[in-house]
């Protein structure tokens, strides 16, 4: 059960002394007489820290209908996470003090539907129906998937982790792949006609690996849309178990910093299974060049997804943009808004987030 907050203080504090805790370095916000900590989000907000920080000891309540960005329902929900008590009668214990920033108060969201105390992966398929709206609720609360502590160790990778295994693992096989190519034994459609085959030189390596990456970049688009947001039948308790294990669980908890990339054992099997798709296809020293392109593009694609959710980038640029659109899909555009290091296959595939219009702009 939820622990009864302590009765407020008798001298409770009015806006001159929420503005002096912000001038402190707090980031307390107000809406509709209800105060707001929001000290420990202000560096993961999309619309930019500086902008959040502006918001400081005001009311928020004409700036959550926009512009320049109308917030959503789930924004409004999760707002809710940071409610430390009404503008005059702030308990005592929102006062500053060691973590104070994180000591929102998830006893007055509504009943949830888990029990956040066990772990979650067990629980979710017999949420049936529920289930789809119950995970894109989204909440700012760490998930323990598993009873055992060595799986879950396993299902929890930091984001440099990726970097450091996989960055000497591209660094190499494209060595391997131009040295190969270099040898000059390399040709296109050589298994079908030697009159008419076509040399591959070693000066070709650079765009072989950048078809690569585009060949990712679709497949990152195709991933996202059609497996990680498959939606899972109602009745079956395994799909919907597997569904949270690859990309609900991420939806629910979206700032978990231990479940943005992916651990590198299960990925190790995926990408060996597109090695050897790609091994079939082509012939071997092709089929690698192309292969470690994909690979890049997959690390520049966990940097990227990483930085989207803790990054703050300076507004006007392309990954201020593409925050920006990310969170709107995690929000408000789940079904739309596939696109993570881009937002190019979201037009042809007709999934693009549309932007939004004010009768007045400020």
């Amino acid at each position: 059960g939820c622990p009864v907050p302590p009765p407020p203080r008798s001298a409770s504090p009015g806006a001159a002394e929420v503005r002096a805790r912000c001038a402190q370095g707090a980031c307390l916000v107000s809406c509709h007489r209800r105060l707001y900590d929001l000290s420990g989000f202000v560096r993961l907000h999309p619309g930019g820290e500086q902008l959040l920080r502006r918001r400081a000891g005001t009311d928020v309540s004409a700036a959550l209908d926009g512009p320049p960005h109308r917030h959503s329902a789930n924004a409004r929900r999760w707002l809710e996470q940071y409610y430390v008590g009404d503008l005059e009668q702030v308990p005592p214990w929102a006062e500053p003090g060691p973590g104070w920033a994180r000591q929102y108060n998830h006893c007055l969201l509504p009943q949830d539907l888990v029990d956040w105390q066990k772990p979650l992966l067990w629980q979710v398929g017999y949420l049936g129906e529920k289930y789809d709206e119950w995970v894109h609720q989204p909440v700012d609360r760490p998930i323990r998937l598993f009873h055992s502590d060595f799986l879950e160790f396993l299902s929890k990778t930091a984001w440099y982790v990726v970097f450091m295994v996989w960055t000497p693992v591209v660094l190499y096989l494209s060595w391997v792949s131009y040295t190969s190519l270099a040898q000059g034994n390399t040709r296109l459609f050589s298994s079908f006609t030697t009159e008419y085959s076509i040399p591959v030189h070693k000066y070709y390596f650079p765009f072989i690996f950048l078809i690569g990456m585009i060949l990712w970049s679709l497949l990152e688009y195709l991933i996202h849309r059609f497996v990680f947001h498959m939606k899972p039948p109602a009745s079956n308790y395994y799909l919907i178990t597997l569904h949270f294990l690859l990309h609900g669980q991420h939806h629910k908890s979206p700032f978990d910093s231990s479940r943005l990339v992916f651990p590198p054992v299960p990925a190790s099997l995926v990408i060996g299974f597109f090695y050897g798709v790609l091994r079939l296809l082509l012939p071997e020293v092709l089929g690698l060049s192309v292969f470690v392109g994909g690979l890049c593009g997959y690390v520049i694609y966990d940097m990227i997804h990483y930085y989207l959710h803790y990054g703050s980038p300076k507004k006007g640029t392309y990954l201020y943009g593409l925050k920006a659109y990310h969170v709107k899909h995690h929000f408000e555009h789940q079904k739309s808004g596939f696109g993570i290091t881009t937002r190019f296959w979201d037009y042809p595939f007709r999934t693009l987030i549309p932007e939004e219009s004010f009768k007045k702009e400020d």
